[in-house]
């Protein structure tokens, strides 16, 4: 099963903000994502990390995947499958389209300090700035 870790982190909230993955493979190998989100707040850019972790998942033919996220917002919001905000329902939704085209799908909260998707999202708020975003 691929282990894929995600955080979404902002500079200020909203601020500047950028997405990490970290995708551990059955074969031991992995891969590393960041990705600069542009201005928004920290709740948007953990769900837009999740969001783009479903992405890359799906372009990449994993099906059976366990999620990692330090974002109890993420967590509740895909337990539940509901977010009380509008803004947060609407990328909510779009992740459950492809959570549920998934073979199988778990997600576990994990604490910031054992997240190695966590430095990966910081370095991606540092590219907003290199893309003048």
């Amino acid at each position: 099963m691929i282990k894929v870790y995600i955080d979404g982190a902002s500079a200020g909230n909203p601020g500047p903000s950028g997405a990490g993955i970290f995708i551990k493979k059955e074969d031991g190998s992995v891969e590393r994502l960041t990705i600069p989100l542009g201005s928004m707040s920290n709740h948007e850019a953990e769900l837009h990390a999740l969001l783009k972790a479903l992405e890359h998942c799906k372009a990449e033919g994993y099906n059976q995947v366990l999620f990692h996220t330090d974002s109890q917002l993420v967590e509740q919001a895909v337990d539940k499958r509901f977010a009380k905000k509008d803004a947060y329902d609407t990328l909510l939704k779009q992740a459950l389209t492809y959570i549920d085209r998934l073979d199988l799908f778990f997600l576990k909260w994990i604490q910031s300090k054992d997240n190695p998707a966590d430095p990966l999202s910081r370095e991606a708020i540092q590219m907003n700035e290199q893309k003048g975003r």
